[in-house]
């Protein structure tokens, strides 16, 4: 530990020594590079925040909405293009003095590594711009920082709302041409399925539609086969009731053998009511009459008396209506047999001409389907159009508006001032000791006794008389002057940087 304090003492004494020297470099490292920092120019930077909506509830309740993630890739990527820079440049004055290509992909180039655009959320952006100049003076370098970001945010606006409406207008032309083409080629197919249809008629659709409309009439047969069952089983039930009720009833009032026999019936029944017995006069000439009346009732013919029965009359106008529905059951029934059979003859009978036919409705299908297609797509996109049109869904709005910079950005003068002064005393204290290590003299004696590897036996003071010892005071006088002088010099720069800094506006 006491060789490294004396071999720094050693260096304080080497460059105390030959401290006019390191003053002399110092003051020249200074100057230097006080004159370097002075001609680097000031960077002012500019900022602005943009918020874009990609959500918008008619595009997404008309399922017309594109993707989000894809829209705000697209902002990062088309906000700082080498195009809309190239734009930025000739629109700023940037561009005054750019004459050929590769001055303006040179100013191009520098304007991309000054621009720099993060993304603070998924949708809000933050746009940074720095200028700097050496052409230009503090103001028009921070009036030409501001104009830069707002240039991007026009651009960026003209480019995404007013290009997403052109882009739909040349997508609906184009869907427009392709209609118009795919409207020949389906009238063409259509005419001549008609031609072949007249020709035709039994193979309307090709063989694909004869096998399914076959399919379609065997599955009605079958339920047409259920359907008389049912129908008949109904007819047979309502037969039965026919059978077990009678044509007419029988009523006092209904006149002939079997009205008397019910008049008379119902006098012997009041007879007895009134109680007279059985072998009463009166009750045994009334039993002798409806004994009478009995035999005679049953030799009367059937209907030939008494008022006609009303649930006979309906369940007569129920079977009507269903013998009439079965057959009208069995003759489609032998309709869709007789069509079946024709099918199936013609189908057999010609196979090169429903190959035909198969051919024609499937190319009818196909192009039919491709129109139907192609006219959606075109509503869609007319429709898209007009709601991007009265208000679109790519919502763009300027949160903070560019700032017009009032202080330099870069680079840090102060720091860089006082880090000059800082550089030039280590380069003169180091120069100082350099030149002290290369001349062969020794600041003290223990260093002398290392070199030599011998004993020092005692060192000489130097005697220094009043003369001299005044010029020396003089001397370090003029020695801190200098050294005063160059940290005035350093904190006179600072306050003109200040005052320079507080001017801009």
């Amino acid at each position: 530990m006491q060789e490294v304090f004396d071999e720094l003492r050693s260096a304080l004494h080497t460059v105390w020594n030959r401290r006019w020297l390191a003053l002399a470099v110092a003051w020249g490292v200074c100057i230097l590079g006080w004159l370097a920092v002075a001609f680097i120019p000031n960077s002012y930077e500019s900022r602005a925040r943009i918020y874009v909506e990609l959500e918008d509830v008619l595009s997404e309740q008309l399922e017309i909405s594109g993707d989000g993630q894809q829209a705000i890739t697209k902002v990062r990527q088309t906000l700082v293009s080498a195009v809309n820079l190239e734009r930025v440049v000739r629109s700023t004055k940037l561009g005054d003095k750019v004459a050929t290509d590769s001055e303006m992909q040179s100013a191009v180039q520098s304007l991309t590594e000054n621009i720099l655009v993060e993304s603070e959320q998924d949708n809000l952006f933050e746009i940074t711009a720095t200028v700097g100049k050496s052409n230009l003076s503090d103001a028009e370098n921070a009036a030409l920082a501001k104009d830069v970001v707002q240039n991007l945010i026009d651009i960026f606006r003209e480019s995404n709302i007013a290009g997403n409406r052109g882009d739909v207008a040349d997508t609906i032309a184009f869907l427009d041409q392709q209609l118009d083409e795919r409207k020949s080629e389906l009238e063409a197919a259509e005419q001549r399925r008609l031609n072949f249809e007249a020709q035709h008629p039994d193979l309307i659709g090709g063989t694909g539609t004869v096998t399914g409309r076959l399919q379609t009439m065997r599955t009605e047969m079958r339920g047409i086969d259920a359907d008389i069952a049912a129908a008949q089983s109904a007819l047979a039930a309502i037969n039965g009731q026919l059978a077990s009720t009678p044509r007419s009833i029988m009523t006092a009032e209904s006149g002939g053998a079997r009205g008397a026999l019910i008049q008379a019936q119902s006098q012997l029944a009041a007879m007895r009511a009134r109680g007279l017995t059985d072998s009463h006069p009166d009750v045994q000439a009334q039993r002798r009459q409806v004994e009478s009346l009995r035999e005679q009732a049953a030799n009367e013919p059937a209907g030939a008396s008494g008022a006609p029965n009303p649930a006979y009359t309906s369940l007569m106008s129920i079977r009507a209506e269903r013998q009439a529905n079965v057959q009208a059951l069995q003759a489609r029934k032998a309709a869709l047999q007789s069509d079946i059979s024709a099918l199936i003859a013609a189908q057999a009978d010609e196979p090169a001409v429903a190959a035909e036919a198969n051919r024609i409705s499937r190319d009818y299908e196909v192009l039919k389907d491709k129109y139907d297609e192609l006219l959606k797509d075109r509503e869609e996109m007319r429709l898209r159009g007009q709601v991007e049109t009265e208000r679109s869904a790519f919502q763009f709005e300027v949160i903070d508006p560019p700032t017009a910079p009032r202080a330099p950005a870069a680079p840090n003068r102060p720091l860089l001032l006082l880090g000059v002064l800082i550089v030039g005393l280590g380069a003169g204290a180091g120069v100082a000791f350099v030149m002290g290590q290369l001349k062969s003299s020794f600041t003290t004696a223990e260093r002398l006794e290392r070199a030599l590897d011998m004993p020092v036996i005692g060192t000489i003071s130097r005697s220094v008389t009043e003369a001299a010892r005044a010029h020396e005071k003089r001397r370090m006088k003029q020695f801190f002057a200098g050294v005063g002088g160059l940290g005035a010099v350093c904190f006179l720069l600072l306050a003109v940087e200040i005052v320079q800094v507080g001017s801009v506006a």
